[in-house]
């Protein structure tokens, strides 16, 4: 296998688009004290910048209720879930929705916790309610403060699912009274869509010419992006296929291309859910394959878009369901109880890497720090189901390196893989529990650690050479941390027994 020299000059800043927003259950979820504990988690290995969810304005937050033919506008849930983001540096990406049943104009609704998808039997009065809410938001944390939040209208309408009759026409009327209501309350606040859902790129067009023909605002646009095929159901769960990796990708640069030459053209694009799996009870989501799968898009998706948004940080969900064990398929980075799945290390080693790209491959992205910290992440590559059961990946995968460094360097390498960095794994191991006991869980805590080695490497003609055998699925995170020794008279390992080298 050839050796990848690794140049010495950045080819610029890291993109941070991956950790720019990250998703989250319905928002009445975040009262609870496990959705509050992980989200403190991921933002301490993590730190993402903003979070979005559904449910804003769904019946379970209150906002809109009614007495006796009196309306109040109710903001004690709102402010609870609001003031919690805030305190662990999670900025809301608002998304409004779904309809309050008061103003709804019919009775469809979506998921476990009926979400009305209907639209309002008044546009005015929808568009008091918004106005209502923003007011209410600038009055509590501030204008400076709320202009930096992203307001998104509506989710994925073009789906019969998430929008009665999937009404393009509808969704365009929406979207003109909301966006207008958005820029009543203050001309800066920022507000988007079509929040659209895989499949359905043939809604830019018509959305882009309504919105430049009656000159609606519109400050960015929004999409959805996952590679799963049709569902396989069994009892509380499903199977799906896969494409590859690079269909993501694709799906991220699709708003480009299809807005390309309209007046939307050049407006930041915002990818506010992917994920591989669109259903919450797939259990690709808790495997080294997902993470594995994933590091590619990770790597790759900030040169095509200004952000884009895992579905989601925890598995405190409800879509289609209760979960009714530990370990479920949720589209969380961390289970109930904060174990960490093999893709919150994806998510982790990302966070540790350094601020300037010096490569990128296939199987590696490589960055460094000012301070001379070079960091390598590197994956096994995989597929999608056309390519076989494990996307082609075989039993191990190697990377070799050639890495340019100002001085010998101490070597700290964090894995995930099949056995290692993997509770889903151990969960398996032990009998798949669906309600662990403490011990247990302390024991599925202790197997979520990834792997750690480390060793030093010294420098030849200011390089060291990288050799890294990684097992199937793994993803890796290797540190190179340049060495200056101090100094320690009289120090000799030589005298400690079992040691025959001096350190």
């Amino acid at each position: 296998m050839n050796r990848v020299q690794i140049p010495t000059e950045p080819t610029g800043p890291l993109p941070d688009a991956w950790r720019e927003c990250v998703g989250t259950g319905r928002l009445n979820l975040a009262l609870r004290a496990d959705y509050q504990e992980s989200a403190a988690l991921v933002q301490r290995e993590i730190g993402f910048r903003y979070i979005r969810g559904h449910g804003l304005l769904s019946d379970d937050m209150g906002v809109l209720r009614e007495s006796q033919g009196v309306t109040r506008y109710t903001f004690t849930y709102v402010d609870q879930v609001v003031d919690s983001w805030l305190r662990v540096g999670l900025k809301p990406f608002l998304e409004l929705g779904f309809m309050p049943s008061a103003m709804a104009s019919g009775d469809q609704t979506v998921f476990w916790w009926k979400g009305n998808v209907t639209p309002p039997r008044s546009h005015d009065d929808w568009a008091a309610l918004v106005r209502a809410v923003l007011r209410h938001l600038i009055d509590r944390y501030g204008l400076e403060e709320v202009r930096t939040w992203p307001i998104e209208v509506w989710n994925e309408p073009n789906l019969t699912v998430f929008w009665e009759g999937a009404d393009q026409a509808a969704y365009h009327r929406l979207y003109e009274v909301t966006a207008r209501a958005v820029k009543d309350v203050d001309a800066s606040l920022q507000v988007g869509g079509p929040v659209l859902s895989p499949g359905s790129d043939e809604w830019w067009a018509p959305f882009a010419d309504f919105v430049a023909a009656r000159d609606v605002p519109i400050d960015f646009v929004s999409r959805h992006a996952y590679s799963s095929g049709p569902v396989q159901k069994v009892p509380f769960g499903v199977y799906q296929t896969f494409e590859r990796p690079q269909e993501l990708l694709d799906q991220f640069d699709a708003p480009r291309r299809h807005l390309e030459g309209t007046a939307l053209a050049g407006l930041p694009v915002h990818i506010s859910e992917f994920n591989t799996s669109y259903r919450p009870d797939n259990p690709v989501h808790d495997t080294a394959w997902n993470a594995a799968y994933l590091a590619p898009v990770l790597a790759g998706g900030g040169d095509l878009v200004d952000s884009f948004s895992y579905w989601t940080f925890c598995d405190v969900f409800e879509e289609a369901d209760i979960p009714t064990s530990l370990f479920h398929g949720g589209f969380g980075l961390l289970t109930h109880r904060q174990l960490r799945k093999p893709t919150y290390h994806l998510y982790a080693f990302m966070a540790r890497l350094g601020r300037s790209v010096l490569a990128r491959g296939e199987d590696h992205l490589v960055c460094r720090d000012d301070d001379g910290r070079v960091t390598v992440l590197a994956w096994q590559p995989v597929g999608g189901s056309d390519d076989g059961p494990y996307g082609s990946a075989p039993a191990s995968h190697e990377v070799r390196l050639r890495l340019p460094v100002a001085s010998d360097v101490a070597v700290v390498r964090r894995s995930v893989n099949e056995t290692e960095g993997n509770a889903w794994t151990a969960w398996r191991e032990l009998g798949r529990p669906r309600n662990p006991s403490e011990r247990v869980l302390d024991l599925l805590r202790d197997a979520s650690a990834p792997a750690l080695r480390h060793y030093s490497l010294a420098a030849v003609d200011g390089h060291v050479d990288l050799d890294l055998v990684l097992g199937q699925h793994e993803v890796t995170l290797v540190e190179l941390l340049p060495v200056t020794p101090d100094e320690h008279p009289g120090l000799d390992d030589r005298r400690l027994l079992g040691q025959d080298v001096v350190g």
